[in-house]
């Protein structure tokens, strides 16, 4: 019974850790470029969920009923959207502050963060909005005693497709050698041609989309959202890339699945109540002892 009970929170803690990792892949690669971290992202994220839902009722009311297509247009309306608005935070937020101090686009983002959570607030309410499951079924492990969700398993196998399939990306396409360069000096890569501004929106555009895949992963697994998912999720998701090392996109991933396991086994052997508690304790002590999170590389100061 016991081994039964600890495999289902591990099961729930990897479910979980796998949406902050989605969400922490945004914060990541955005830093990793820019040196700048969008506050804003967990507003995506929020808006990507809402997006999902509204798609999925409308295909309701034109007649759409087949599940693996109305999860597909689900999917990429969510992706289209919150990509709009990834590149609309950039131009916005941060594109005319790029040279200002840091802590310009540092409130700017703050700001955009909650004009975004208001304005989902006023367009759809405050209310909590529910969704009847649509993905059902579960495997059923150790003679029924743990049960694992498909939308679960699904989230864990997409989220680790998608950390690879972007790492893959950045390490071997020309559009990574580009943001590679990007990140080491903007000034020089855009002596060699590269159009620094481009490569900078389709990162936030790149952020944006994953953002939307936990979002609808989110309604999906727990079929309830409201405007303000996006603040605690954004605040964990930014704790998972610091705590993998930010700018390391398996290390945004490791910090990902280490915070939500902590979560749930907190919550499965001590207690919900201090569980956020336990996990920035992890994270202070990761910072004293390790500076640069689990994966991340020291900075190299240029002079």
């Amino acid at each position: 019974m016991e081994h039964a009970y600890f495999l289902q929170q591990l099961i729930n803690g990897l479910s979980l850790g796998a949406i902050y990792g989605l969400i922490a892949i945004g914060y990541t690669m955005v830093y990793g470029i820019i040196g700048m971290i969008n506050f804003a992202h967990g507003e995506i994220y929020m808006i990507g969920a809402f997006v999902a839902l509204i798609t999925f009722l409308v295909m309701g009311m034109v007649g759409v009923t087949w599940v693996p297509l109305a999860l597909l247009l689900m999917l990429a309306s969510a992706m289209l959207f919150t990509s709009i608005y990834g590149w609309t935070v950039e131009r916005i937020a941060y594109r005319p502050l790029r040279s200002s101090p840091r802590l310009a686009p540092l409130i700017s983002a703050i700001g955009v963060s909650i004009f975004l959570q208001n304005y989902v607030q006023i367009i759809q309410g405050a209310r909590n909005k529910p969704l009847q499951p649509i993905v059902t079924g579960n495997f059923v492990l150790l003679d029924g005693e743990v049960s694992v969700s498909y939308i679960r398993l699904a989230t864990i196998v997409i989220t680790i497709a998608l950390m690879y399939g972007f790492t893959q990306i950045i390490n071997r396409t020309e559009l990574g050698r580009a943001q590679r360069a990007c990140e080491q000096d903007k000034t020089m890569a855009g002596l060699l041609g590269v159009n620094v501004d481009r490569i900078i929106s389709l990162t936030f555009v790149m952020g944006a989309a994953l953002a939307a895949v936990a979002g609808m992963m989110v309604l999906l697994t727990y079929g309830v959202i409201d405007f303000y998912i996006g603040f605690l999720a954004g605040v964990k998701a930014f704790t998972a890339a610091v705590l993998g090392g930010i700018g390391s996109l398996p290390g945004a991933m490791l910090g990902g699945f280490i915070i939500g396991l902590i979560e749930s086994f907190w919550s499965g052997y001590v207690g919900s109540e201090w569980k956020d508690v336990a996990t920035f304790s992890i994270l202070v002590l990761v910072l004293i002892f390790r500076p640069t999170g689990l994966l991340g590389r020291p900075e190299i100061e240029k002079v």
